[in-house]
Protein backbone atom coordinates (compact mmCIF):
# COMPACT_ATOMS: atom_id res chain seq x y z
CA UNK A 1 0.00 0.00 0.00
CA UNK A 2 1.35 3.37 -0.97
CA UNK A 3 2.42 5.74 1.77
CA UNK A 4 1.35 8.82 -0.14
CA UNK A 5 -1.65 10.75 1.15
CA UNK A 6 -3.40 10.86 -2.22
CA UNK A 7 -3.57 7.07 -2.23
CA UNK A 8 -6.40 7.35 0.27
CA UNK A 9 -8.93 8.15 -2.41
CA UNK A 10 -7.30 6.36 -5.31
CA UNK A 11 -6.28 2.81 -4.47
CA UNK A 12 -6.27 1.61 -0.89
CA UNK A 13 -6.33 -2.15 -0.42
CA UNK A 14 -8.11 -3.41 2.68
CA UNK A 15 -8.88 -6.99 3.54
CA UNK A 16 -12.61 -7.60 3.74
CA UNK A 17 -14.29 -10.30 5.74
CA UNK A 18 -14.19 -12.60 2.71
CA UNK A 19 -10.45 -12.29 2.27
CA UNK A 20 -10.50 -10.23 -0.94
CA UNK A 21 -8.81 -6.86 -1.25
CA UNK A 22 -11.17 -3.90 -1.07
CA UNK A 23 -10.28 -0.70 -2.90
CA UNK A 24 -11.34 2.55 -1.22
CA UNK A 25 -11.73 4.77 -4.27
CA UNK A 26 -12.88 8.38 -4.49
CA UNK A 27 -16.27 7.12 -5.69
CA UNK A 28 -16.67 4.97 -2.57
CA UNK A 29 -15.72 7.88 -0.31
CA UNK A 30 -18.34 10.02 -2.08
CA UNK A 31 -20.87 7.19 -1.59
CA UNK A 32 -20.12 7.24 2.15
CA UNK A 33 -20.64 11.02 2.18
CA UNK A 34 -23.96 10.81 0.30
CA UNK A 35 -25.26 8.04 2.57
CA UNK A 36 -24.26 9.99 5.70
CA UNK A 37 -25.91 13.17 4.46
CA UNK A 38 -29.11 11.38 3.43
CA UNK A 39 -29.40 9.55 6.78
CA UNK A 40 -28.76 12.53 9.06
CA UNK A 41 -31.10 14.77 7.05
CA UNK A 42 -34.03 12.72 8.38
CA UNK A 43 -33.44 14.20 11.83
CA UNK A 44 -33.95 17.75 10.51
CA UNK A 45 -36.63 17.38 7.81
CA UNK A 46 -39.47 18.04 10.25
CA UNK A 47 -38.38 21.47 11.49
CA UNK A 48 -40.00 23.56 8.68
CA UNK A 49 -42.99 21.17 8.55
CA UNK A 50 -44.20 21.29 12.14
CA UNK A 51 -47.11 23.67 11.60
CA UNK A 52 -48.35 21.73 8.56
CA UNK A 53 -48.02 18.40 10.38
CA UNK A 54 -49.93 19.79 13.34
CA UNK A 55 -52.80 21.05 11.20
CA UNK A 56 -53.01 17.82 9.20
CA UNK A 57 -53.20 15.58 12.27
CA UNK A 58 -55.02 18.03 14.61
CA UNK A 59 -52.12 18.07 17.05
CA UNK A 60 -51.83 20.44 19.99
CA UNK A 61 -48.78 22.77 20.15
CA UNK A 62 -47.26 20.57 22.85
CA UNK A 63 -47.55 17.46 20.68
CA UNK A 64 -46.13 19.30 17.67
CA UNK A 65 -43.07 20.24 19.73
CA UNK A 66 -42.70 16.59 20.65
CA UNK A 67 -41.95 15.74 17.01
CA UNK A 68 -38.52 17.38 17.19
CA UNK A 69 -37.90 16.35 20.80
CA UNK A 70 -38.59 12.64 20.25
CA UNK A 71 -36.50 12.59 17.08
CA UNK A 72 -33.48 13.93 18.95
CA UNK A 73 -34.11 11.69 21.96
CA UNK A 74 -34.14 8.71 19.62
CA UNK A 75 -30.92 9.89 18.01
CA UNK A 76 -29.21 10.28 21.39
CA UNK A 77 -30.25 6.78 22.47
CA UNK A 78 -29.04 5.35 19.18
CA UNK A 79 -25.60 6.90 19.61
CA UNK A 80 -25.02 4.96 22.81
CA UNK A 81 -26.99 1.75 22.18
CA UNK A 82 -26.62 1.14 18.42
CA UNK A 83 -23.44 2.78 17.12
CA UNK A 84 -21.07 0.65 19.30
CA UNK A 85 -22.39 -2.47 17.55
CA UNK A 86 -20.17 -1.51 14.61
CA UNK A 87 -17.19 -2.82 16.58
CA UNK A 88 -18.69 -6.26 17.23
CA UNK A 89 -20.68 -7.33 14.17
CA UNK A 90 -20.47 -7.40 10.40
CA UNK A 91 -20.45 -3.67 9.65
CA UNK A 92 -21.91 -3.97 6.18
CA UNK A 93 -24.82 -6.04 7.45
CA UNK A 94 -25.37 -3.64 10.36
CA UNK A 95 -25.47 -0.61 8.05
CA UNK A 96 -27.80 -2.23 5.54
CA UNK A 97 -30.11 -3.53 8.29
CA UNK A 98 -30.33 -0.10 9.91
CA UNK A 99 -31.04 1.55 6.57
CA UNK A 100 -33.84 -0.92 5.77
CA UNK A 101 -35.38 -0.40 9.20
CA UNK A 102 -35.06 3.34 8.61
CA UNK A 103 -37.07 2.89 5.40
CA UNK A 104 -39.84 1.29 7.49
CA UNK A 105 -39.74 4.13 10.05
CA UNK A 106 -39.92 6.76 7.29
CA UNK A 107 -42.85 4.95 5.70
CA UNK A 108 -44.64 4.96 9.06
CA UNK A 109 -44.13 8.73 9.31
CA UNK A 110 -45.27 9.32 5.73
CA UNK A 111 -48.49 7.34 6.20
CA UNK A 112 -49.29 8.34 9.80
CA UNK A 113 -52.95 9.18 10.42
CA UNK A 114 -52.73 9.86 14.14
CA UNK A 115 -50.36 11.84 16.34
CA UNK A 116 -49.32 8.70 18.25
CA UNK A 117 -48.21 6.90 15.09
CA UNK A 118 -46.37 9.99 13.84
CA UNK A 119 -44.50 10.44 17.12
CA UNK A 120 -43.58 6.75 17.24
CA UNK A 121 -42.27 6.92 13.69
CA UNK A 122 -40.23 10.06 14.40
CA UNK A 123 -38.61 8.50 17.48
CA UNK A 124 -37.70 5.40 15.44
CA UNK A 125 -36.37 7.62 12.64
CA UNK A 126 -34.05 9.40 15.06
CA UNK A 127 -32.91 6.12 16.60
CA UNK A 128 -32.00 4.59 13.23
CA UNK A 129 -30.51 7.74 11.69
CA UNK A 130 -27.41 7.11 13.80
CA UNK A 131 -26.32 4.84 10.96
CA UNK A 132 -24.55 8.07 9.93
CA UNK A 133 -21.99 7.59 12.70
CA UNK A 134 -21.55 3.91 11.90
CA UNK A 135 -20.72 4.95 8.34
CA UNK A 136 -18.19 7.56 9.57
CA UNK A 137 -16.44 4.97 11.73
CA UNK A 138 -16.45 2.44 8.88
CA UNK A 139 -14.94 4.96 6.45
CA UNK A 140 -12.24 5.79 9.00
CA UNK A 141 -11.43 2.10 9.43
CA UNK A 142 -10.94 1.67 5.68
CA UNK A 143 -8.53 4.61 5.43
CA UNK A 144 -4.79 4.31 6.17
CA UNK A 145 -3.55 6.44 9.09
CA UNK A 146 -1.67 8.80 6.75
CA UNK A 147 -4.85 9.70 4.88
CA UNK A 148 -7.54 9.14 7.51
CA UNK A 149 -8.11 12.84 8.15
CA UNK A 150 -8.81 13.44 4.48
CA UNK A 151 -11.36 10.63 4.30
CA UNK A 152 -13.08 11.65 7.54
CA UNK A 153 -13.15 15.24 6.29
CA UNK A 154 -14.81 14.28 3.00
CA UNK A 155 -17.39 12.06 4.69
CA UNK A 156 -18.13 14.68 7.35
CA UNK A 157 -18.61 17.18 4.54
CA UNK A 158 -21.54 15.02 3.42
CA UNK A 159 -22.96 15.13 6.95
CA UNK A 160 -22.69 18.94 6.98
CA UNK A 161 -24.48 19.28 3.66
CA UNK A 162 -27.19 16.86 4.74
CA UNK A 163 -27.89 18.79 7.95
CA UNK A 164 -27.90 22.23 6.36
CA UNK A 165 -29.88 21.35 3.22
CA UNK A 166 -32.48 19.21 5.00
CA UNK A 167 -34.64 22.16 6.04
CA UNK A 168 -34.46 23.83 2.62
CA UNK A 169 -35.23 20.63 0.72
CA UNK A 170 -38.13 19.60 2.97
CA UNK A 171 -39.70 23.07 2.75
CA UNK A 172 -39.56 23.10 -1.04
CA UNK A 173 -40.89 19.55 -1.41
CA UNK A 174 -43.70 20.20 1.05
CA UNK A 175 -44.77 23.26 -0.95
CA UNK A 176 -44.86 21.18 -4.14
CA UNK A 177 -46.36 17.90 -2.97
CA UNK A 178 -47.20 18.06 0.74
CA UNK A 179 -45.19 17.17 3.84
CA UNK A 180 -45.69 13.42 3.41
CA UNK A 181 -43.80 13.51 0.11
CA UNK A 182 -40.63 14.46 2.00
CA UNK A 183 -40.60 11.18 3.92
CA UNK A 184 -41.72 9.05 0.98
CA UNK A 185 -38.87 10.45 -1.12
CA UNK A 186 -36.39 9.90 1.71
CA UNK A 187 -37.59 6.32 2.18
CA UNK A 188 -37.05 5.63 -1.53
CA UNK A 189 -33.55 7.14 -1.48
CA UNK A 190 -32.65 5.23 1.68
CA UNK A 191 -33.76 1.93 0.15
CA UNK A 192 -31.64 2.62 -2.93
CA UNK A 193 -28.60 3.46 -0.78
CA UNK A 194 -29.07 0.23 1.20
CA UNK A 195 -28.93 -1.78 -2.02
CA UNK A 196 -25.86 0.04 -3.35
CA UNK A 197 -23.96 -0.14 -0.04
CA UNK A 198 -24.71 -3.87 0.28
CA UNK A 199 -23.10 -4.43 -3.11
CA UNK A 200 -20.12 -2.11 -2.64
CA UNK A 201 -18.95 -2.32 0.98
CA UNK A 202 -16.75 -4.99 2.58
CA UNK A 203 -17.81 -6.55 5.85
CA UNK A 204 -15.32 -5.36 8.43
CA UNK A 205 -12.70 -3.35 6.58
CA UNK A 206 -9.27 -3.11 8.18
CA UNK A 207 -10.32 -4.06 11.73
CA UNK A 208 -11.86 -7.38 12.83
CA UNK A 209 -14.94 -7.30 15.10
CA UNK A 210 -14.33 -7.30 18.84
CA UNK A 211 -15.30 -10.56 20.64
CA UNK A 212 -17.59 -8.80 23.11
CA UNK A 213 -21.11 -9.37 24.36
CA UNK A 214 -23.50 -6.45 24.01
CA UNK A 215 -23.29 -5.49 27.70
CA UNK A 216 -19.49 -5.60 27.59
CA UNK A 217 -19.57 -3.45 24.48
CA UNK A 218 -21.54 -0.70 26.21
CA UNK A 219 -19.43 -0.88 29.38
CA UNK A 220 -16.25 -0.63 27.35
CA UNK A 221 -17.47 2.65 25.85
CA UNK A 222 -17.57 4.11 29.36
CA UNK A 223 -14.20 2.53 30.15
CA UNK A 224 -12.62 4.23 27.14
CA UNK A 225 -13.78 7.61 28.40
CA UNK A 226 -12.52 6.87 31.89
CA UNK A 227 -8.99 6.00 30.76
CA UNK A 228 -8.38 8.29 27.76
CA UNK A 229 -7.76 11.96 28.58
CA UNK A 230 -7.60 12.94 24.91
CA UNK A 231 -11.05 11.43 24.33
CA UNK A 232 -12.54 13.34 27.26
CA UNK A 233 -10.93 16.58 26.11
CA UNK A 234 -12.11 16.23 22.52
CA UNK A 235 -15.61 15.29 23.67
CA UNK A 236 -15.71 18.49 25.74
CA UNK A 237 -14.60 20.49 22.70
CA UNK A 238 -17.43 18.80 20.78
CA UNK A 239 -19.99 19.73 23.42
CA UNK A 240 -18.95 23.40 23.41
CA UNK A 241 -18.76 23.89 19.65
CA UNK A 242 -22.12 22.27 19.04
CA UNK A 243 -23.67 24.26 21.88
CA UNK A 244 -22.51 27.37 19.97
CA UNK A 245 -23.69 25.91 16.65
CA UNK A 246 -27.13 25.11 18.06
CA UNK A 247 -27.37 28.51 19.75
CA UNK A 248 -27.28 30.12 16.31
CA UNK A 249 -29.33 27.70 14.22
CA UNK A 250 -32.11 27.11 16.75
CA UNK A 251 -32.82 30.83 17.18
CA UNK A 252 -31.73 32.70 14.05
CA UNK A 253 -35.21 32.45 12.54
CA UNK A 254 -36.59 34.58 15.38
CA UNK A 255 -34.93 37.93 14.54
CA UNK A 256 -35.30 37.30 10.79
CA UNK A 257 -39.06 36.81 11.05
CA UNK A 258 -39.48 40.08 12.95
CA UNK A 259 -38.94 43.75 12.07
CA UNK A 260 -37.21 45.04 10.02
CA UNK A 261 -36.97 41.90 7.82
CA UNK A 262 -40.18 39.84 8.14
CA UNK A 263 -38.57 37.15 5.98
CA UNK A 264 -40.72 34.19 4.86
CA UNK A 265 -39.83 30.68 5.97
CA UNK A 266 -38.43 29.80 2.54
CA UNK A 267 -35.95 32.68 2.70
CA UNK A 268 -34.91 31.79 6.24
CA UNK A 269 -34.45 28.16 5.23
CA UNK A 270 -32.23 29.22 2.33
CA UNK A 271 -29.78 30.60 4.90
CA UNK A 272 -28.66 27.01 5.36
CA UNK A 273 -27.18 27.11 1.87
CA UNK A 274 -24.54 29.55 3.15
CA UNK A 275 -23.51 27.08 5.79
CA UNK A 276 -22.63 24.48 3.17
CA UNK A 277 -19.25 26.21 3.11
CA UNK A 278 -18.64 24.23 6.28
CA UNK A 279 -18.19 21.18 4.07
CA UNK A 280 -15.10 22.86 2.63
CA UNK A 281 -13.74 23.41 6.12
CA UNK A 282 -14.24 19.72 6.88
CA UNK A 283 -12.13 18.69 3.91
CA UNK A 284 -9.36 21.22 4.61
CA UNK A 285 -9.27 20.29 8.30
CA UNK A 286 -8.87 16.64 7.38
CA UNK A 287 -5.85 17.42 5.23
CA UNK A 288 -4.28 19.54 7.99
CA UNK A 289 -4.72 16.70 10.47
CA UNK A 290 -2.94 14.33 8.11
CA UNK A 291 -0.02 16.79 8.21
CA UNK A 292 0.12 16.69 12.02
CA UNK A 293 -1.41 20.15 12.54
CA UNK A 294 -4.37 19.15 14.70
CA UNK A 295 -3.58 21.41 17.66
CA UNK A 296 -3.00 24.48 15.49
CA UNK A 297 -6.15 23.72 13.48
CA UNK A 298 -8.19 23.44 16.67
CA UNK A 299 -6.89 26.71 18.12
CA UNK A 300 -7.38 28.68 14.91
CA UNK A 301 -10.89 27.32 14.41
CA UNK A 302 -11.92 28.08 17.99
CA UNK A 303 -10.63 31.64 17.61
CA UNK A 304 -12.73 32.02 14.43
CA UNK A 305 -15.72 30.59 16.27
CA UNK A 306 -15.41 33.20 19.01
CA UNK A 307 -14.93 35.97 16.43
CA UNK A 308 -18.02 34.89 14.45
CA UNK A 309 -20.34 36.24 17.13
CA UNK A 310 -19.18 39.81 16.55
CA UNK A 311 -20.80 40.15 13.09
CA UNK A 312 -23.71 37.96 14.21
CA UNK A 313 -24.49 40.53 16.90
CA UNK A 314 -25.33 43.02 14.12
CA UNK A 315 -27.88 40.72 12.46
CA UNK A 316 -30.80 43.09 13.13
CA UNK A 317 -29.13 45.90 11.23
CA UNK A 318 -27.28 44.03 8.45
CA UNK A 319 -27.97 40.78 6.63
CA UNK A 320 -24.39 40.90 5.31
CA UNK A 321 -23.13 40.76 8.89
CA UNK A 322 -25.28 37.66 9.40
CA UNK A 323 -23.85 36.03 6.26
CA UNK A 324 -20.26 36.67 7.40
CA UNK A 325 -21.00 35.36 10.88
CA UNK A 326 -22.66 32.19 9.57
CA UNK A 327 -19.71 31.47 7.27
CA UNK A 328 -17.16 31.89 10.07
CA UNK A 329 -19.17 29.85 12.55
CA UNK A 330 -19.83 26.91 10.25
CA UNK A 331 -16.24 26.81 8.98
CA UNK A 332 -14.94 26.80 12.55
CA UNK A 333 -17.34 24.19 13.91
CA UNK A 334 -16.70 21.71 11.12
CA UNK A 335 -12.92 22.16 11.33
CA UNK A 336 -12.92 21.28 15.04
CA UNK A 337 -15.42 18.46 14.54
CA UNK A 338 -13.33 16.72 11.88
CA UNK A 339 -10.18 17.17 13.97
CA UNK A 340 -11.93 15.64 16.98
CA UNK A 341 -13.13 12.58 15.07
CA UNK A 342 -9.79 11.99 13.36
CA UNK A 343 -7.86 12.12 16.65
CA UNK A 344 -10.18 10.00 18.75
CA UNK A 345 -10.44 7.28 16.11
CA UNK A 346 -6.64 7.00 16.08
CA UNK A 347 -6.66 6.09 19.79
CA UNK A 348 -8.14 2.63 19.22
CA UNK A 349 -9.12 1.85 15.60
CA UNK A 350 -10.65 -1.43 16.74
CA UNK A 351 -13.09 0.57 18.89
CA UNK A 352 -13.87 3.20 16.27
CA UNK A 353 -17.65 2.87 16.51
CA UNK A 354 -17.61 3.11 20.30
CA UNK A 355 -15.28 6.09 20.26
CA UNK A 356 -17.28 8.04 17.68
CA UNK A 357 -20.64 7.04 19.14
CA UNK A 358 -19.58 8.10 22.63
CA UNK A 359 -18.13 11.37 21.32
CA UNK A 360 -21.36 12.14 19.46
CA UNK A 361 -23.34 11.77 22.69
CA UNK A 362 -21.56 14.94 23.81
CA UNK A 363 -22.49 16.52 20.48
CA UNK A 364 -26.15 15.79 21.25
CA UNK A 365 -25.86 17.17 24.77
CA UNK A 366 -24.24 20.37 23.49
CA UNK A 367 -26.87 20.77 20.77
CA UNK A 368 -29.68 20.36 23.28
CA UNK A 369 -28.15 22.83 25.74
CA UNK A 370 -27.63 25.42 23.02
CA UNK A 371 -31.15 25.08 21.61
CA UNK A 372 -32.96 25.24 24.95
CA UNK A 373 -30.84 28.08 26.31
CA UNK A 374 -30.96 30.19 23.13
CA UNK A 375 -34.71 30.04 22.58
CA UNK A 376 -35.43 30.72 26.25
CA UNK A 377 -32.94 33.58 26.40
CA UNK A 378 -34.26 35.23 23.24
CA UNK A 379 -37.74 35.35 24.78
CA UNK A 380 -36.60 37.25 27.87
CA UNK A 381 -33.54 39.21 26.69
CA UNK A 382 -33.46 39.37 22.89
CA UNK A 383 -30.94 38.61 20.15
CA UNK A 384 -28.03 40.38 21.81
CA UNK A 385 -28.22 38.00 24.77
CA UNK A 386 -28.29 35.01 22.41
CA UNK A 387 -25.08 36.22 20.76
CA UNK A 388 -23.48 36.70 24.18
CA UNK A 389 -24.43 33.11 25.04
CA UNK A 390 -22.94 31.78 21.79
CA UNK A 391 -19.81 33.84 22.35
CA UNK A 392 -19.51 32.44 25.87
CA UNK A 393 -19.64 28.83 24.63
CA UNK A 394 -17.04 29.67 21.96
CA UNK A 395 -14.70 31.48 24.34
CA UNK A 396 -14.90 28.61 26.81
CA UNK A 397 -13.69 26.31 24.06
CA UNK A 398 -10.83 28.65 23.21
CA UNK A 399 -9.80 28.98 26.87
CA UNK A 400 -9.92 25.20 27.27
CA UNK A 401 -7.64 24.81 24.25
CA UNK A 402 -5.22 27.47 25.57
CA UNK A 403 -4.88 25.73 28.94
CA UNK A 404 -4.54 22.19 27.57
CA UNK A 405 -2.58 22.56 24.35
CA UNK A 406 0.77 21.92 26.04
CA UNK A 407 -0.50 19.28 28.44
CA UNK A 408 -2.82 17.21 26.26
CA UNK A 409 -1.47 13.87 24.97
CA UNK A 410 0.36 14.17 21.69
CA UNK A 411 -1.99 12.83 19.00
CA UNK A 412 0.78 11.31 16.89
CA UNK A 413 2.27 9.54 19.90
CA UNK A 414 -1.13 8.25 20.93
CA UNK A 415 -1.77 6.81 17.46
CA UNK A 416 1.70 5.24 17.27
CA UNK A 417 1.44 3.53 20.66
CA UNK A 418 -1.98 2.09 19.80
CA UNK A 419 -0.86 0.80 16.40
CA UNK A 420 2.20 -0.83 17.96
CA UNK A 421 0.08 -2.48 20.63
CA UNK A 422 -2.25 -3.96 17.92
CA UNK A 423 -4.67 -5.01 20.62
CA UNK A 424 -6.74 -3.66 23.48
CA UNK A 425 -5.60 -3.81 27.07
CA UNK A 426 -7.57 -6.58 28.79
CA UNK A 427 -9.72 -4.24 30.90
CA UNK A 428 -11.08 -2.50 27.79
CA UNK A 429 -12.18 -5.71 26.14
Amino acid sequence: MSGKGEATTRRVGVRSGTGSAFVLSRAVVVLFAVACGAAVANVYFSQPLLVTMGHDLAMSPALVGGVVTLTHVGYGLGLFFLVPLGDAVDRRRLIVTQLLLLVVALAVVATARTAAILLTGMAATGLLAVVTQTLVAFAASLAPPAGRGRVVGLVTGGVVIGILLARTASGLMADLAGWRSVYLASASLTALLALVLHRVLPRHGGTPPAPLRYGQLLRSTITLFARERLLRLRALFGLLIFAAFSTLWSSVALPLSEAPYFLPHSAIGALGLIGVAGALAATVAGRLNDRGLSRRTTGTALALLAASWLPLAFTRSSLWALVVGVLLLDLAVQAVHVTNQTLIYALYPDAGSRLIGGYMVFYSIGSAIGAIAATSLHTVAGWGAVCALGGAFSCLGLVLWAFTRHHAPDPAAEATSRSEARAFPPDIE
